[in-house]
């Protein structure tokens, strides 16, 4: 038997079903969109909203093993926690039994079958990506053409392998996976950990189910042992991250080997001693899909009620123990830049997160000249730091966001982020010259007089009020909100004009101290630039709203 004419194609047939599926998860991503954008919001959620979360993602993007990556990545920035982390987890191993009933759908939907769907379905996704002129047909175009070519691919393979089922040593092998538990997982384990796609070695377990060569028993235990080879890319993609973040794949791991061992055993039991002649024929691909389904479902539902032992046991063996997130640390991760939509989201969620650093600055900037207190001022300045790493970080993440394949308007989401992460920056800056115009003030041991606070305390109220507005406007993209800004900036510049004017009066007629009055002046300038990148930071969203 010529073996180079099997493989060829099998391993052509392969690179075709991992290709055609990570084109339609892509297609369905993109599809997804802003949807995806507000998964996010779930994390905040119970633990079983963490799970349906980990199985819809899995279930968009194919692959359980990228939505473990992106959790190692959420938790390595701090923006979810082992607990939230455990729900996900679970959900993953839910959603990643997709792939495998969309393979085994050529047996139970006829009208399926591949050599009359698959090369319709490639074609048809040809003529929408040719003539389609928006957006949204180039995403649909990806997810027919990744459907065929994810068909011709399995059947492919299916082909190349049909000669194998009459070489007796071939069948022999699967014959002693079957009665061999151990072999047979580490067998699953280390093809799935070789390719790094339970669901891709899936799909090699049904092309050769396809061509009669698995035995019921065999494909058991195989597909046990693949749940656990999947861990293999968390545990990879956790090496240099922090502690936490490798108790997340730890966790993954556990769950999936708990999981085996637990199944195991009724296998072998059931096998061996209730009922020695069961799983002795071939397994059907619909079948695979069914004891993927099964196991990865009951592992679930048995293993929810423990979870928090197991992250407890996660964190124990890894020696964690979750403090407090320092405020100056940027919680984004590049393992999330594998499903850009989410890491959009997190993107954002950062930006408003260092605008209310800002708006914890300028509440005590609002007193800080009066009160001249030493930790006021000291507390400004430590803040301008932290809010100095976070616009480096965010600026860093938010580039290399804007060089994947996005959509235009997320590409213009970004554009508004680098804007705004400049305009809060600049806040912040003026709140530092604010502490230092305290320290000025407090050295000379002087201070405004009576009129002046009333009239500085006046801009100042008016011009933080725009600030607030200007971030809830943001936050909650509210044209409404916006418009208050521009009222607020409109009257800052009247009130510095008409302040400036009559401080320059007192100081004529020494009616006040003229190193205070220096001070004043120049608080007015900061205290209007302020007002002015609130003002271009509800432009920022009135435009988006446009």
């Amino acid at each position: 038997m010529n073996y180079v004419n099997i493989i060829i194609p099998f391993v052509g047939g392969l690179g075709m079903f991992i290709y055609g599926m990570q084109i339609m998860a892509q297609g369905l991503e993109n599809a997804a969109g802003n949807r995806m954008k507000t998964l996010l919001e779930v994390l905040t959620k119970n633990k079983l909203m963490g799970v349906l979360l980990g199985a819809a993602i899995t279930a968009v993007i194919q692959s359980s093993s990228a939505t473990t990556v992106m959790v190692v990545g959420f938790v390595n920035a701090g923006i979810m926690n082992l607990t939230q982390a455990m729900g996900v987890i679970m959900g993953a191993n839910v959603g990643t039994t997709v792939t495998g009933w969309l393979v085994s759908s050529v047996e139970w939907a006829k009208f399926l079958s591949p050599s009359t769907l698959a090369p319709i379905a490639v074609m048809l996704g040809v003529i929408i990506m040719l003539t389609g002129k928006r957006r949204s047909a180039k995403e649909i175009s990806s997810i027919v053409v990744g459907f065929g070519l994810l068909f011709i691919g399995i059947t492919t393979m299916s082909a190349a392998v049909e000669p194998l089922k009459d070489v007796p040593a071939f069948c022999n092998l699967f014959v002693t996976l079957g009665h061999n538990p151990l072999l047979g997982i580490l067998t699953g384990a280390v093809v799935t950990g070789i390719i790094q796609s339970s669901s891709a070695s899936v799909g090699i377990l049904q092309s050769l189910a396809a061509a009669g060569l698995i035995p019921f028993r065999a494909a058991i235990y195989i597909i046990m042992g693949q749940n656990i080879g999947t861990c293999v890319t968390a545990i990879m993609s956790s090496l240099g991250a922090k502690k936490n973040a490798k108790t997340a794949a730890l966790m993954h791991l556990l769950f999936n080997v708990i999981g085996t061992v637990i199944f195991s055993v009724i296998a072998i039991v059931y096998f061996e001693l209730i009922n020695t002649a069961a799983g002795l024929g071939n397994i059907t691909q619909t079948q695979i899909s069914t004891v993927h389904t099964i196991f990865n479902i009951g592992t679930t539902v048995l293993l929810f009620p423990a979870s928090n032992w197991i992250v407890k046991l996660a964190k124990k063996i890894g020696r964690v123990d979750e403090a407090e997130q320092d405020r100056g640390v940027v919680l984004l991760d590049d393992r999330i830049l594998q499903t850009p939509g989410i890491a959009l989201q997190s993107t954002i969620k950062e930006l408003i997160r260092m605008g209310e650093i800002v708006k914890e600055s300028l509440e005590v900037a609002r007193t800080v000249l009066f009160t001249l207190k030493e930790e006021d001022i000291q507390f400004l300045k430590d803040e301008e730091s932290t809010v100095d790493n976070l616009s480096a970080g965010i600026t860093e993440y938010a580039i290399k966001l804007s060089s994947l394949q996005i959509s235009e308007k997320e590409h213009q989401e970004v554009s508004h982020i680098l804007q705004l992460v400049s305009d809060i920056e600049r806040i912040s800056d003026y709140c530092e010259n604010i502490s230092e115009f305290a320290e000025t003030l407090y050295e000379k041991k002087v201070s405004f007089s009576e009129v002046g606070k009333e009239q500085l305390q006046g801009m100042l109220d008016i011009c933080i009020d725009s600030y607030e507005y200007a971030l809830e406007s943001y936050e909650k993209q509210s044209k409404e909100i916006a418009l208050k800004v521009i009222e607020k900036e409109t009257q800052a510049d009247d009130m510095e004009i008409t302040l400036r004017s009559k401080h320059i009066k007192r100081l004529a007629n020494n009616q006040c101290n003229t190193e205070a009055g220096i001070v004043f002046l120049d608080t007015l300038v900061c205290l209007e630039r302020i007002s002015d990148h609130a003002r271009n930071i509800a432009e920022e969203v009135l435009e988006k709203q446009q």
